[in-house]
């Protein structure tokens, strides 16, 4: 009654015979079962031996232990993040997509916790995650050969991107902080992340071009959308199109609540009183914050037991991490709407502090219950008052702009960031610390006509001087256009051209006092706001354009003495050459 399929069973019996069954056994134990002991002995070395090669490791997604599933997270980012990847590699059932497309794209300023957000995805879907260091690549990286790569890290990242490709199935690949590598470099998964699923890739150094179309492969890529210049990044416009944008570090349209309360819900692991809570039901938080804004709820409420005692400290510690966050949240709102902002339309200078979840924890792990109000403002100053220096410049001016956020300006601090800021339009106005003597002048010259412009349509004198001011800014640029172009010997006729433009500007100043007086003696009524006008003009000519003049015609007198001498010691060289042929 043996209803097995071995070879030996026939018609339900097997047939066994004593000597010959003691020959098979000993062969077996002996050959077989010894045999098969090396083979998985030798088939897990060569697996280690390959998992070390290709360091499978690293990609295994290894959330952080801090890491915490806030409101923010659950209401917003994972549903937005889950119809992406069901976009790229489908769902399961019978509304299984099959146009699977499109890519993820995460963007916010450092410390909004984009990589540890989808390592945690990546863990609780069963993917290996990929992590591509974009920083090693830089912009000298344009293709996916690691033969091609300038340096061993950019190649053994390539190797990396390369590997997960040819692993296919259950991989997300992740590209980090994109800002750091070149458009050319994205522009090879444009085809990958439309309805082709194809890219072209290298494998043990022969092309090779994968689909990945019904495979469960996801595209995600992260960065900083403003550099640390501060000026924005590029992506190619078929990439940008093909990707669902989403910036962690600004307030979701409806979600202003839940972004402010991340801030709390984040740092809970770095403070040594609030850590416990981490660990427990989150709903406990919720209502020791409550609790904490001053609302009556009975402690029987909560899940876990608390003390009086215990509860005063989390409560304490509670009110003083609202303050940090008033702060670290408008540090934020001021950080983004600077570094978006385009320098020609900036009326004060760049704001470079950032109030990210990254800042919110320092900040936390240092607040203890029994600080006070001046404790706790010194221990923000300090706190940024590192980062900024640490910052390539303007240091003084963000920490002035830090204060102004937080009401904290004294007297002097008030007129001096008043005194930074009028530095800073005009030298905006100059052109900047890389602008030439001519186009600081021009720069002038243009405002002057667009100050006397505006005054035109009250004050008809000015007319005239609008109209002389913006003839001779055309004389300007017209000469400096002349002078980069030219040779040394048309280098006098501009010593020459400036001294005339001295002279106009002297003949403008003159107008403007002649303007004044003419005014007061047609109107009899002297206007107290348009002299001061007038007077500011004269003073800027006088203060600014005159010692450019001046700078201008050293320069160009230096240049034409210059020339001068190597023309002489030119004719001198000329002449010995000419008694050395003679010779």
């Amino acid at each position: 009654e043996l209803f097995g399929e071995h070879n030996r069973i026939e018609n339900a019996n097997l047939s066994l015979t004593l000597d010959e069954f003691l020959t098979r056994l000993d062969h077996h134990c002996t050959h077989v079962a010894t045999g098969y002991a090396e083979y998985l002995q030798l088939r897990h070395d060569i697996a280690s031996d390959a998992r070390d090669e290709l360091r499978l490791d690293e990609f295994k997604p290894k959330p952080l232990s801090s890491f915490v599933r806030n409101k923010l997270i659950n209401d917003a980012y994972l549903p937005l993040i889950g119809d992406n990847l069901a976009k790229q590699i489908g769902t399961v059932g019978e509304n299984k997509r099959s146009d699977l497309n499109g890519l993820l794209m995460m963007i916010s300023p450092p410390g909004y916790g984009k990589t540890t957000l989808m390592e945690y995805v990546a863990s609780r879907m069963g993917m290996t995650f990929m992590k591509i260091n974009c920083p090693s690549l830089s912009h000298d990286v344009a293709s996916l050969d690691p033969a091609t790569a300038p340096d061993a890290t950019a190649a053994q990242e390539l190797k990396k991107l390369n590997l997960a490709l040819e692993m296919g199935d259950n991989v997300m690949l992740y590209l980090d902080d994109i800002q750091h590598t070149g458009s050319e470099f994205l522009q090879k998964f444009i085809s990958l992340c439309d309805s082709t699923r194809r890219i072209d890739g290298i494998w043990k150094g022969r092309t090779k071009t994968y689909d990945m179309r019904g495979r469960k492969f996801c595209v995600v890529m992260a960065g900083n959308p403003y550099t640390e210049s501060g000026e924005t990044f590029k992506i190619p416009d078929m990439l940008a199109n093909r990707a669902d944008i989403y910036n962690l570090g600004d307030v979701l349209s409806g979600k202003e609540t839940q972004f402010e309360l991340s801030y709390i819900e984040n740092c809970l692991s770095s403070n040594a009183v609030l850590a416990p809570l981490a660990t427990r039901d989150m709903n406990d938080v919720y209502k020791l914050i409550d609790i904490a804004r001053g609302k009556n709820i009975p402690t029987t409420d909560l899940s876990h037991a608390y003390s009086s005692a215990e509860i005063n400290e989390i409560t304490s510690v509670l009110k003083r991490l609202f303050t940090v966050q008033d702060t670290v949240l408008k540090v934020n709102q001021q950080y983004i709407a600077s570094a978006a902002q385009e320098d020609k339309y900036r009326i004060e200078p760049r704001f470079l502090l950032q109030g990210s979840y990254r800042n919110m924890n320092k900040l936390a792990e240092k607040i203890s219950a029994v600080m006070n109000d001046e404790e706790l403002d010194e221990l923000i100053n300090d706190h940024y008052r590192g980062e900024a220096q640490l910052l390539t410049q303007g240091t003084e001016a963000n920490l002035l702009m830090l204060k102004s956020l937080r009401s904290k300006l004294s007297d002097e601090d008030t007129q001096r960031w008043e005194e930074i800021k009028q530095d800073f339009l005009r030298n905006k106005a100059m052109g900047g610390d890389s602008s030439d003597a001519g186009q600081r002048i021009v720069a002038q010259l243009v405002d002057l006509v667009d100050g006397v412009g505006a005054l035109g349509e009250s004050m008809k004198p000015n007319g005239e001087l609008e109209a002389h001011l913006k003839q001779q800014t055309q004389t300007v640029e017209a000469q400096m256009k002349h002078h980069t172009e030219s040779t040394q010997a048309q280098m006098k006729q501009q010593a020459e051209s400036a001294k005339a433009l001295r002279a106009s500007l002297e003949a403008i100043n003159e107008s403007v006092s002649q303007q004044k007086r003419s005014h007061i003696s047609i109107t009899n009524t002297p206007s107290a706001e348009f002299a001061q006008v007038l007077q500011t003009l004269s003073q800027t000519i006088d203060s600014t354009l005159f010692p450019l003049v001046r700078s201008m015609d050293n320069r160009i007198a230096q240049d034409v003495k210059a020339h001068s001498e190597l023309k002489q010691l030119a004719d001198e060289v000329a002449a010995l050459k000419q008694q050395a042929g003679l010779r």
